[in-house]
């Protein structure tokens, strides 16, 4: 794929779009790292505590079949940024992933060849915000989208000029090609965050960096993407949360009070938009970029599976006089909606020639109808880093989702809305709608340019 030609030519023929920022609202994009669908007390698990994250989801419209686009993280993170799906950008695994070619003992096919990295050709959310609608762009925490080894021609090597600062955001606090924190402890060892004071709680950091960035910009419009490292491992809490878990019936009790630290970082985040009189023209969006390396609760599988554990993830949104406080829909949605909703938000449309995957949620958000499209396709055709799943892809459509296994040509098919666990497999009670699903899967794929696995 010829990425450069591609978005040079779209943005050429789009440039005269460009408008002159406004009554724009601010944008706070939020995503937590390994979050599972049952990792929240506002999901239903009453055994946490994330009283900043309930009380924003009653604000605003919680979404219960919300999906990450992938998954593994990198994928997601590059769907969201771009609109399209991880099958088109050939970025299909995290990074930097095995090593090409790998085929894990008792597989026979190797994963399918993929990017580590989003090229500076493909054009983010935050390039198209900050050239033509005139948003401040801010970038704090977790990238991973910059794994590149090797320089170029002029000896620079090719990692740092791939990060945030580079794919249009102002500030980057945090952001590199690493997947996780070396720890979550100050001295952090993170090459594009300042050193803070030893014993400093790194979310805690990245809120306070947040805050500073609202600050210099409440005159708006903003652009905040806070993707926080956590939960993503190594698992590491402060020593009160940890105590209090302990005395709880959780299974992993560190686990456990990341995720409280993780709300309270959100926390700190959504009182300076209370504190600085923002909030009633800021949108927010939360979720994660894939299941939890965990229990995902009553979800079949966790991380690196097709399964509802690996690809189903929490999801709300909040917008002020434009979404109802307290409502909830039940229509699936996923990462690559982020793209054309905050293009949509800002004023900006799709540009023609440039291909897009995801749909805007205003119709939902607003109440205003409906969305057009009638199903979603993942695509992950790469082990995970534990390398326990089976190469595959799955389509969701309505209550059904199927997933088509590569390894021996199978095929499952679930009612993911009876049957969230997955427990039933009706591919053989329901064999014409599975063939229909499965003929749709290979279409869109094939329309993607979807890289497949292959064997030696």
């Amino acid at each position: 794929m010829n990425f450069k030609a591609l978005f040079f030519a779209a943005f050429t023929l789009g440039s005269a779009q460009s408008v002159v920022a406004g009554d724009r609202p601010n944008i706070v994009l939020i995503m937590a790292d390994d979050l599972g669908w049952f990792d929240a007390h506002f999901q239903g698990n009453e055994h946490l505590d994330t009283p900043f994250l309930d009380r924003f989801v009653k604000e605003g419209m919680m979404f219960s079949h919300g999906y990450a686009a992938a998954p593994v993280c990198t994928p997601t993170r590059a769907a969201m940024l771009t609109g399209m799906s991880p099958a088109r950008l050939s970025i299909t695994n995290h990074a930097p992933g095995h090593k090409e070619g790998m085929i894990p003992e008792g597989q026979t096919l190797a994963g399918a060849k993929k990017l580590t990295y989003l090229p500076l050709e493909a054009t983010t959310l935050a390039e198209r915000l900050k050239n033509e609608a005139n948003y401040a762009t801010g970038f704090v925490g977790k990238w991973h989208l910059s794994h590149r080894k090797g320089q170029d021609e002029a000896g620079e090597k090719y990692e740092p000029l791939l990060r945030p600062e580079f794919q249009g955001f102002d500030l980057n606090v945090g952001g590199y090609d690493r997947g996780g924190p070396p720890t979550y402890f100050a001295p952090y060892k993170i090459p594009t965050l300042k050193e803070g004071k030893d014993g400093e709680y790194l979310p805690d950091r990245l809120a306070d960096e947040c805050i500073d960035f609202i600050e210099k910009n409440k005159e708006g419009p903003f652009f905040l993407t806070f993707w926080n490292y956590s939960v993503h491992y190594p698992i590491e809490a402060p020593a009160d949360l940890i105590e209090k878990y302990k005395k709880r019936p959780v299974e992993n009790a560190p686990y456990a009070a990341m995720i409280e630290g993780m709300d309270r970082s959100i926390g700190k985040l959504l009182k300076s938009l209370d504190s600085l009189k923002l909030t009633a023209n800021t949108i927010v969006i939360f979720t994660s970029d894939n299941g939890s390396l965990f229990s995902n609760g009553p979800l079949r599988e966790n991380k690196g599976h097709l399964y509802e554990g690996g690809i189903r993830v929490p999801w709300a949104i909040r917008w002020p006089g434009k979404i109802k406080p307290s409502s909830h829909s039940e229509v699936p949605v996923v990462s690559t909606d982020v793209f054309p909703t905050l293009l949509e938000v800002a004023g900006l449309k799709p540009k023609e020639g440039v291909p897009l995957d995801g749909e805007s949620l205003l119709p939902l958000l607003t109440g205003s109808g409906e969305l057009k499209r009638k199903s979603i396709v993942f695509h992950y055709p790469n082990y995970a880093f534990h390398k326990r799943n089976r190469l595959g892809s799955a389509i969701r459509k309505g209550q059904y989702k199927l997933i088509h296994f590569y390894d021996d040509d199978s095929i499952e098919l679930y009612d993911v809305v009876s049957d969230q666990s997955e427990k039933n497999d009706l591919a053989a009670t329901k064999p014409k709608l599975a063939r229909e699903l499965r003929e749709e899967l290979e279409k869109s794929l094939k329309d993607s340019g979807a890289k497949m696995p292959y064997s030696q």
